[in-house]
Formats: C-alpha cells, sequence, structure tokens
C-alpha cells in the first residue's frame, strides 16, 4: 500500500475483531514503527506492554464497562464531551469537527434532544441505558485479541517542565506510526479510554499491570485483526469530515487565512 494511502485510511474501530491472536512477527513491527518515531534529544520515553492474557483482557473489559455505565449514569461524560457531539448532517457539515451520531444505539435515540438536560439523565438512568452500554463496552473489549499499554517515564513526564511536552509528542509520534502499521497490516486499533474518566479505575489497571513507579500509564488501546465484513456496531459514530484548511491554515501571518485548497479535502476518521 502506498504510504499516502495508508495515511487517508487510517482509522479507528469501534467495532469487534476478528478472534485470531495477532502475530508476534505483527506485533513485532507494530513496536519497531512506534520506536522509529522522533523524540526529543533521542530521549525515547516510551516504553509499551503488550497483554495477551485472557483473563487480564477480561478484567480491563470489565473495567472499562463499569467506568462507562458510571461516567454515563453520573452525567460527567456527556457534560465534559457535549461541546464535540453533533445529531444532524447539517450541524456537522457547518462545524467539520467532533462526531456525527448519526447512529444512536436504540435505546439512547429518544433522548437526542434531551441528552444533556437533567430530566433526559433521570430517565437514560431509570431505564438503565448506561448499563445496557457498559456492557455493550465491556464485550467489545472482552473480544480484543490483543490490549497495548503506552507509558512515559517519569523523568521525561513531568507536566510542568518543558520536557513534559516533549515526551507526550513524542509518544503521539511514536502511536501513529503505530496506528499507521495497522492500516498496512490489516488491523484495526482503539483507545480505551473510559477507565481513564474514573480514576480509581484507572488505578486498578495500574496495578493490576504491575506498572512501576519511574513510569506513568498513559493510555491502553485494544487492537486486532479486522474482519472482512463488518456492520456498523452499537455504539458507533461517524467522523469523517475534516474541517477545510481556511479554517485551521494561515499564510503568512495569523490574519490571513489560506485560500484556494478548500476544494481537496480528504476524508479522515476518529
Amino acid at each position: 500500500m502506498e504510504f499516502l494511502d495508508v495515511v487517508f485510511n487510517r482509522r479507528t474501530t469501534n467495532g469487534p475483531f476478528r478472534p485470531d491472536p495477532v502475530s508476534p512477527e505483527h506485533q513485532q513491527l507494530l513496536i519497531r514503527a512506534a520506536a522509529a518515531a522522533p523524540s526529543q534529544f533521542n530521549s525515547q520515553p516510551w516504553r509499551f506492554v503488550i497483554i495477551e492474557d485472557r483473563d487480564t483482557i477480561n478484567t480491563v473489559a470489565s473495567i472499562s464497562g463499569e467506568s462507562m455505565t458510571e461516567v454515563m449514569s453520573s452525567g460527567t461524560f456527556f457534560n465534559r464531551y457535549k461541546k464535540y457531539f453533533r445529531f444532524s448532517q447539517k450541524e456537522m457539515d457547518t462545524l467539520r469537527s467532533g462526531m456525527l451520531f448519526d447512529k444512536l444505539p436504540a435505546l439512547l435515540r429518544p433522548f437526542t434532544s434531551r441528552a444533556f438536560t437533567p430530566s433526559g439523565q433521570n430517565l437514560m438512568n431509570k431505564l438503565r441505558v448506561p448499563q445496557t452500554l457498559g456492557e455493550e463496552n465491556r464485550k467489545l473489549v472482552a473480544g480484543s485479541p490483543l490490549l497495548l499499554g503506552v507509558m512515559l517515564e517519569r523523568g521525561e513526564y513531568r507536566p510542568e517542565e518543558l520536557s513534559g511536552f516533549y515526551s507526550v509528542f513524542s509518544m503521539g509520534a511514536a502511536m501513529e506510526n503505530l496506528w499507521l502499521t495497522t492500516v498496512e497490516l490489516g488491523m484495526g486499533i482503539q483507545f480505551v479510554s473510559f477507565p481513564m474518566e474514573a480514576p480509581h479505575n484507572w488505578q486498578r489497571i495500574v496495578e493490576m499491570l504491575r506498572v512501576p513507579e519511574d513510569l506513568e500509564l498513559m493510555a491502553v488501546y485494544r487492537l486486532g485483526y479486522l474482519p472482512e465484513r463488518t456492520h456498523r456496531p452499537a455504539i458507533d459514530w461517524s467522523s469523517r469530515e475534516r474541517k477545510r484548511p481556511s479554517q485551521f491554515v494561515f499564510r503568512e501571518t495569523c490574519d490571513v487565512p489560506q485560500e484556494g485548497w478548500d476544494n481537496d479535502v480528504r476524508p479522515g476518521s476518529g
């Protein structure tokens, strides 16, 4: 596959993977690609933990499902991220950012207009919508053949210092390399984010993975091979739109938007 084809075909996988284990050769290639990323002074601050043990994956899945239920029941999730939610194509066409929820789970469709109101939250809780979605999330993570924990050296990751920026920037480059490599290998990848929304649950994962004191667990991803045929999952969104260059590119100074590039915007995804 040509490099630019890989870039423009990168996706976030919201659905299930094939049950096949990820081959050792592909695991090694993914890590080699990540390690090829640039870092300040060649510090290479990233560390990775590869998880295939079924009991560990199931436990992480349970924690993720519990976390989703918790933050959706409390309203924390909607309040924190509502500015990114789009519920109509017209809104997405105007803003060209965020997530278009054009296929809401059946349980959520009646609450589209009231998702961010106290009455809507109370009704969703009464109908146990957060529990249903949490169970969907648990099953999705549990069906992953491989999890990947990404860590940073605490000596480099110091948020109050410039080195903290450098280390996070380098980790982002490393993960983008790995992410693009999944496209070449016919694999998918998704951030297991909900445990991070509930810090006490994130700490459970830190302890289970025995992350040492000198490392900070930054993220966990689920990976696997993509099935030949896919159906959009119950919890799904569309994020193919990208801002037009005139919305985020300037010429010479930040007073002058870039002109003439808006007709050549390629789609991306989450």
